[in-house]
């Protein structure tokens, strides 16, 4: 796992190695070990390294035989072995026992279209000699990030995250309105934007080609994921193939030549994993956990019992709810605006993990792929319900009932009737994006100053949604969710977590679930094998009854949560006063700041629980200082 950062200009165009040395700089937190640069015409890379595999060997920037093709990479290819082989056959030698060098022969090979048969987590950036021309890629999940930007006419700048680019002297820092308004709907920026104007995320499963001669980039799209339920074999096969499958996911994500462990959480997830990593090892695996001492927020005692049920060499730590410490260096570790709170506990496990280990296996994507999420319950839900009214009573009814019907913050989620209501009177893409809304459309609406509307010229986010509702092709209404799901969610937030927390402390994290093979296999099952009865991940539970214990997969799915609404009346209470009601937030032009006032005090007050949104306009402040 590394860092890589770069400058590619016109084909006679200089660039200063320094310059290149102050990115990669910036981001050597991911990869502690080396250090390299490359500087042709026209064109700078940098790397930095955190050795995975051949420990000796493998630094980069690294050229192929002939200096024809250079490459910077950050990543994990899992079926190098099989490439490595096949290359060999066409006559190529390897110098070294790296994934990278397997990359860059098969790009020499067969030029972009090698992405293609890589299965691993990645995004590389390659220097082709021969045809004076560059090109940029990004796994299909988006698992690795890339960041790029250009810079004044014929310059682009690129780097693993942010703060790579914001460290050339050129850069801009002009806030892209539109993103403001994606920010406060899903507290994240989502693909393919970010928090600056002009500045990008490659979208998951696309590259870039970049001609230095003439200048011209040309994006494409070399994998999509289609959700086809047209699996045609018997619950009980698919349940046996997933199990195989999610085993071999794990097995080959399990090479490395430095300590690797797991992360164990108490859930199905990681439970699985830590499953399966246990059958195919030698030895103990290592596994860590966080628990809490809030027992509304701890699952350490379900972690410990998987950990003592496959004998794994276990440690654990208990971060006390009141742990906010961590506040102050978010926007450090994520660079844009960033409103998971998750991220706490999430950087302190990657903190106990790499205490031990260097790489750790976790079983993020399990939810999306599956349909874990109560979220996908409630909405099924619905989507019953509005098969039985017409839409011509429907919208007014329900419009009508989710307006007057007052709101309960106390009730269960299911039991909401305000919210169930207002969903009733929209359609399935935009019932959910209202439900998955930090700030729904009402609160942005009283939120955003009147500059800040205009600015937006009508901009909403749930085009986005809307777009890949479209983009999805399915008329299965769970799929087109789970789709939107990984096109947003999936990227935005939960990886993005989980990378920028882990590279934090220069810790791999490897995902089997989102292994892109298991991905698509897991898309051909019907809706109804993974929701049913109200049970999300049905057909996976049932894939491990016997291997964990019932109890732990079938209870309430609990979160890696922290108790922001205690925060904000208590420890925090004028913390969270002085960041959203700083001269910075009511200065900026952006808000209302009367409406600033009401969330303080009416959360502080007990009358609602804005804790959400609160915490979104903190990070949001927090984003702010670090722009002078």
């Amino acid at each position: 796992m590394c860092g890589i950062a770069g400058i590619i200009t016109s084909l006679n165009g200089k660039v200063d190695q320094a310059i290149i040395k102050q990115m990669t700089d910036a981001i050597i937190h991911r990869g502690p070990d080396e250090a390299g640069i490359y500087i042709a015409d026209g064109v700078g890379l940098g790397h930095r390294r955190l050795s995975i595999i051949d420990l000796k060997s493998g630094q980069q920037p690294m050229s192929s035989a002939g200096e024809d093709v250079t490459i910077v990479y950050n990543g994990e290819i899992y079926n190098f072995v099989e490439i490595r082989k096949e290359l060999e056959g066409k006559g190529y030698k390897f110098k070294t026992r790296c994934d990278t060098e397997v990359i860059l022969n098969a790009y020499h090979a067969w030029g972009p279209d090698s992405v293609k048969r890589i299965r691993g987590m990645f995004a590389y950036v390659i220097y082709d000699k021969r045809k004076k021309q560059v090109f940029m890629t990004r796994d299909r999940l988006g698992i690795k990030p890339l960041f790029y930007a250009p810079v004044g006419e014929k310059t682009i700048l690129f780097g693993s995250e942010l703060k790579a680019l914001t460290a050339h002297p050129d850069f801009q820092r002009n806030l892209r309105k539109e993103s403001m308004e994606d920010y406060f709907a899903l507290g994240y920026v989502a693909e393919p934007h970010t928090i600056y104007k002009n500045v990008y995320k490659l979208e998951p499963g696309h590259s870039i080609l970049i001609d230095l001669q003439s200048g011209r980039q040309e994006k494409s799209q070399y994998w999509s994921l289609q959700f086809t339920g047209d699996y045609q074999g018997s619950f009980e096969d698919a349940r046996d193939e997933l199990a195989a499958r999610v085993q071999e996911a794990t097995k080959i994500r399990m090479v490395a030549d430095v300590p690797l462990g797991a992360f164990l959480s108490g859930g199905v997830d990681s439970g699985a994993v830590v499953a399966d990593m246990a059958d195919n090892s030698d030895g103990p695996v290592n596994s860590c956990s966080i628990g809490f001492s809030d027992p509304k927020f701890n699952e350490t005692d379900y972690a410990e019992r998987v950990a003592a049920r496959y004998k794994t060499n276990h440690w654990s730590r208990v971060v006390d709810p009141g742990d906010y410490s961590l506040v102050d260096k978010l926007i450090d570790i994520y660079d844009e605006p960033y409103a998971d709170s998750s991220a706490l506990p999430t950087y302190r496990v990657c903190e106990l993990a790499r205490e031990k280990v260097t790489v750790a296996l976790s079983g993020d994507g399990g939810d999306e792929n599956l349909a874990g999420y109560r979220r996908y319950q409630l909405q099924m839900f619905e989507q019953k319900i509005r098969g039985i009214f017409p839409e011509s009573i429907r919208k007014p009814l329900f419009g009508f009932l989710g307006a007057a019907y007052p709101k309960a913050d106390w009730a269960p989620r299911m039991f909401r009737a305000k919210t169930t209501f207002q969903g009733l009177a929209r359609d399935h893409v935009e019932s959910y994006f209202h439900g998955v809304s930090i700030l729904k459309g009402d609160m942005r609406n009283k939120l955003f100053s009147p500059s800040l509307k205009s600015d937006l010229q009508g901009y909403n986010t749930l085009s986005l949604f809307n777009k890949y509702g479209a983009e999805s092709g399915s008329d299965d209404p769970l799929s087109v969710l789970q789709y939107i799901d990984i096109k947003t969610y999936l990227v935005g937030d939960i990886l993005t977590k989980v990378d920028r927390a882990s590279m934090a402390h220069s810790l791999e994290v490897r995902v089997p679930l989102l292994d892109h093979e298991l991905v698509e296999w897991i898309a051909t099952l019907p809706s109804h094998f993974k929701l049913q009865g109200g049970e999300g991940k049905y057909i996976f539970k049932k894939s491990l009854e016997g291997r964990l214990p019932n109890d732990i997969l079938y209870r309430p799915k609990m979160g890696f949560g922290v108790p922001l609404g205690k925060w904000f009346r208590n420890e925090l209470k004028q913390n969270i006063r002085d960041s959203v009601l700083s001269e910075r937030m009511m200065g900026s032009g952006f808000f209302e700041t009367d409406y600033l006032c009401t969330l303080v005090d009416h959360h502080q007050n007990g009358l609602r629980d804005y804790s959400a949104p609160l915490w979104t306009l903190m990070m949001f402040d927090q984003f702010l200082s670090r722009q002078s």
